[in-house]
């Protein structure tokens, strides 16, 4: 199997690389990333985990390989060539975390004749800190991705992994954990996932159940992100929270849908909730549950919550 030409033009057009001999992962400059080199403007992410913006790599080991074809997703969801990597002939960790930095280099340099950025943030920038493995695709289907979690930990940078749990056996075996952990809990029930995220497997439902029970057993710092709908999920709070329950996760993040890229096809603008919409869900979400209302970024449309 071989990527198509069609799908590794359309995502260079929409600013991603794709790096390795086999070309199934990549990178892209985060908005956050930007924003801090020009602006000085942070993510959530610094402000919460500490995590600096500007030394963020943004990536992804299966670029076109997902369980999922979610409403809300950014990507074009017509590239998905599968639900698993099986047949595909995979790239080592470590050349593959060598093409994302060199990759990110080279992103990165017109910004540094722009007088507008931080000269000493756009040095620092050449070496990240930081793996957010999220950009897109589902990063669990990468056979090797406990290797390379160890590689970037070997390479004293930390790492970030979202995944939408439907590959409870990959978080199961993973031998190195990653620094902070991410399950995408997106709907409150059976019916209104199929709903929102087509699966393309069979029990998904039952395999992200799997993953919640799972992650009480995560050494590392856990993380519950809902990506919230209007008119879609952003329903029955009272479900969300026996979910959360289930997974016992350090932090739980309501977060609204952003109509950007390939999902403004699927969904309409009045799809997005405003910052106050996110923000009266996560109150409810506290009353069903033994955390609180944190913090909040209304840039992101995001809330964290805490444990009491």
């Amino acid at each position: 199997m071989t990527i198509p030409e069609k799908f590794k033009k359309l995502y260079y057009k929409q600013g991603y690389r794709i790096v390795g001999k086999n070309q199934h992962s990549a990178v892209k400059i985060c908005r956050w990333t930007k924003e801090s080199l020009r602006r000085d403007r942070v993510c959530f992410k610094q402000k919460w985990y500490g995590i600096e913006s500007h030394r963020c790599l943004q990536v992804t080991p299966a670029l076109f390989w997902c369980t999922h074809r979610c409403e809300f997703c950014w990507r074009s969801t017509s590239a998905t060539l599968g639900t698993d990597m099986k047949n595909f002939k995979i790239d080592e960790p470590g050349e593959i975390i060598d093409g994302f930095i060199k990759a990110q280099r080279l992103l990165l340099t017109g910004f540094k004749g722009n007088f507008k950025v931080d000269k000493k943030k756009w040095k620092e920038a050449q070496n990240p800190t930081n793996m957010a493995i999220s950009l897109a695709g589902e990063p669990t289907l990468y056979e090797k991705l406990s290797d390379l979690i160890g590689e970037v930990h070997k390479r004293s940078m930390t790492t970030f992994l979202v995944t939408n749990g439907t590959r409870p056996d990959k978080l199961e075996s993973l031998e190195e954990e990653p620094t902070h952990l991410y399950i995408s809990l997106c709907a409150p029930d059976k019916k209104t996932y199929e709903k929102v995220h087509n699966p393309l497997i069979p029990n998904g439902w039952e395999k992200l159940n799997e993953s919640l029970e799972l992650m009480n057993n995560f050494d590392c710092k856990t993380n519950m992100r809902l990506t919230l709908v209007k008119n879609l999920n952003m329903k029955s709070p009272e479900k969300y929270a026996k979910l959360i329950q289930k997974a016992n996760p350090d932090f739980i993040e309501p977060k609204g849908y952003m109509w950007v890229g390939e999902s403004q096809h699927r969904l309409k603008k009045e799809n997005m909730p405003f910052h106050e919409d996110v923000v009266d869900f996560a109150k409810k979400l506290a009353e069903f549950t033994d955390y609180v209302i944190k913090d909040e970024f209304k840039p992101s449309r995001v809330v964290l919550l805490t444990k009491r």
